[in-house]
């Protein structure tokens, strides 16, 4: 059997679209004359790195302080959600996406 024909022209890995239709990802393209939405991978990872480094230096400064453990495992904790965060961002900017 055959596939089926898809219905919009260009989605696939068509040679005009190797990556499918610009704004497939925004329900909102083309309202009212909007700008297609961008990818704010480089705000994120900015963001990310800085989260990063204010948990990571929060928390030694707790533990040198004679403050409860427990603020600044929540810290540790945070710095570990920003390092996931940037490994996610790093693979996503090597796989080529805009940002």
């Amino acid at each position: 059997m055959s596939e089926p024909p898809d219905r919009r022209p260009g989605t696939g890995s068509s040679p005009d679209h190797p990556r499918g239709l610009p704004d497939h990802h925004d329900p909102t393209a083309g309202i009212g004359g909007a700008a297609p939405a961008q990818s704010a991978l480089t705000l994120r990872l900015v963001l990310a790195a800085f989260g990063l480094i204010v948990c990571v230096a929060g928390g030694i400064l707790f533990l040198a302080l004679d403050v409860p453990v427990l603020l600044a495992v929540v810290l540790f904790v945070l710095a570990a959600v920003a390092v996931v965060d940037l490994v996610v961002i790093i693979r996503r900017t090597l796989r080529g996406e805009p940002g």
